[in-house]
């Protein structure tokens, strides 16, 4: 991979972003690694994102359950960023002295602040993991420069996911913004709020001076401020200048579980698929698979198959992981099953979810719903 016009910034990815909202799927696992698209997962995208911009010294702010992700990531060598300076920077907790586990985006930022200082670029890229996008960090980087902004957020002009619109209101509940604009400058950031319609939505996606940033948080932090949007951005929109940037591509949103499951399954349209994956390159870790192996007469239609798969029986509007196989007389369905998944044969499935490592033994009728499907833990058998 061979990057020009480096761009002067470098990005910071929060890996355990909403975890709570998918709560079946991170038990042992964080966002950023839950499996999507049949051989990705959902940091694929914005690492591949940011490389494919020129952004190469990305540090991902982990929190827990870090363990897959670290296997995923290795040394960065397939995003090209195995590298002696900048490259890939994972921080768990405790790494270091003064690195914890954070609860909100300042106190995270806030241990890693040594580190921000001791960088070169001028710009800071801040994001989530929960969103699949095909983004474009030089455009909103023009855009940034080209308005004299102090502070640059992404959004997307969507109606508020059911999943957020349902978040249960806790003192550590998750937050997500909408926002209101003036000659595309942000006059105000609402919090949790539940209007319906087409609404400004932040991708939770940042862009800032790196010297501003640092100014920001050792204020905020030494304040006792806990997120970075309200308790930084929303009070300061008359003093900073803080513009929207308007996304227009693909997204997938994942926000809880039945969203987790439409994401996948929107990518069966053609469409979809090429508008996520066609704009430039999502590069994964390689698994040296053998090509998938169809035995017999299986029926295969309206699905993705990943490498290194065995079927034998029919298979119908599914999403296939790596190494999955399907027995002869099952019939899958509306499903999405994940890794290395073993389906003996005569089985009836339909609109399921499984993690990886099940195994579902021979004659087994299993059948959730559309709005409501049926989800079989990791290393589970049936």
């Amino acid at each position: 991979m061979i990057k020009a016009n480096q761009q002067d910034a470098l990005g910071i990815i929060f890996a355990n972003s909403y975890d709570k909202e998918v709560s079946s799927l991170v038990n042992e696992r964080l966002m950023a690694s839950i499996p999507f698209a049949s051989r990705y997962r959902l940091i694929d995208f914005n690492l591949s994102s940011m490389v494919n911009n020129s952004i190469d010294n990305i540090t991902v702010i982990v929190r827990k359950n870090y363990r897959s992700l670290l296997r995923h990531l290795g040394s960065g060598r397939p995003w090209d960023l195995a590298r002696k300076s900048g490259g890939l920077n994972i921080v768990p907790p405790y790494a270091e002295k003064n690195v914890k586990v954070y609860y909100g985006r300042i106190e995270a930022l806030a241990s890693i602040l040594v580190f921000l200082k001791q960088q070169k670029e001028e710009y800071v890229f801040i994001t989530d993991s929960n969103i699949a996008a095909n983004f474009d960090y030089k455009d909103m980087l023009a855009f940034h420069k080209e308005n004299g902004a102090d502070v640059t957020i992404a959004y997307k002009n969507e109606p508020i996911p059911y999943g957020f619109m349902n978040l249960q209101a806790s003192p550590s509940a998750d937050l997500y913004y909408t926002l209101d604009f003036q000659d595309r400058r942000v006059v105000a950031i609402h919090t949790n709020p539940k209007d319906y319609g087409p609404q400004n939505l932040s991708m939770n996606i940042y862009l800032i001076r790196r010297e501003l940033l640092i100014e920001q948080v050792e204020r905020a932090y030494a304040d006792g401020k806990t997120f970075f949007e309200r308790d930084i951005l929303s009070p300061q929109l008359d003093v900073l200048k803080v513009y929207g940037y308007e996304f227009k591509g693909y997204t997938a949103r994942i926000t809880d579980m039945v969203s987790y499951y439409n994401e996948n399954m929107k990518l069966l349209d053609p469409e979809n698929l090429e508008q996520l994956f066609a704009p430039s390159r999502i590069y994964t870790t390689v698994r040296d698979d053998n090509p998938t192996r169809y035995i017999g007469r299986p029926k295969v239609k309206n699905s993705m198959v990943a490498d290194g798969c065995i079927i034998e029986g029919e298979v119908e509007n599914c999403v296939l992981f790596r190494g999955v196989k399907i027995g002869r007389g099952t019939v899958v369905r509306n499903s999405i099953i994940m890794q290395d998944t073993q389906i003996a044969g005569n089985c009836t499935l339909d609109y399921l979810i499984t993690d990886r490592n099940v195994e579902i033994t021979s004659g087994q009728e299993l059948k959730g719903s559309p709005s409501f499907p049926l989800f079989i833990p990791g290393f589970k058998k049936i």
